[in-house]
């Protein structure tokens, strides 16, 4: 279970350091050079655009990470062999999982509703 769990932590730690360096990357280039690769590539320009085209990112991600923690969780409580410590943490692990998912789409919700009001001006 320890190399299981460390396998995981290896995985996940490995995506942390791509996504620090693609985002070093994309940090690096300049005002200018970022609008003229987004008129290149098709990607938004305007602010508001950009931060949600970010946070639809982001919150897909840790979709994902809860989504493999619920997976992991009802793994723990299948191999559990009826270990009462074991079937705690395997159910905690899935409870918490899904109040992660909760959030994640709570935080959707509430970011296009902040991005509607601002870009509009007025309340829904």
């Amino acid at each position: 279970m320890k190399k299981l769990t460390k396998t995981v932590a290896q995985v996940l730690t490995g995506i942390g350091a791509a996504l620090t360096l693609i985002a070093g990357k994309a940090m690096a280039l300049s005002v200018d050079e970022s609008i003229e690769v987004a008129h290149v590539e098709g990607l938004p320009t305007d602010l508001t655009a950009v931060v949600q085209r970010i946070s639809v990112t982001a919150l897909g991600v840790i979709a994902l990470i809860s989504i493999i923690m619920l997976i992991y969780g009802g793994v723990r409580y299948i191999i559990s062999g009826g270990d009462s410590k074991k079937v705690t943490d395997a159910k905690n692990t899935i409870l918490y999982a899904i109040i992660g998912l909760i959030i994640c789409f709570l935080s959707y919700a509430i970011i296009n509703f902040v991005i509607k009001t601002i870009t509009t001006g007025t309340t829904v």
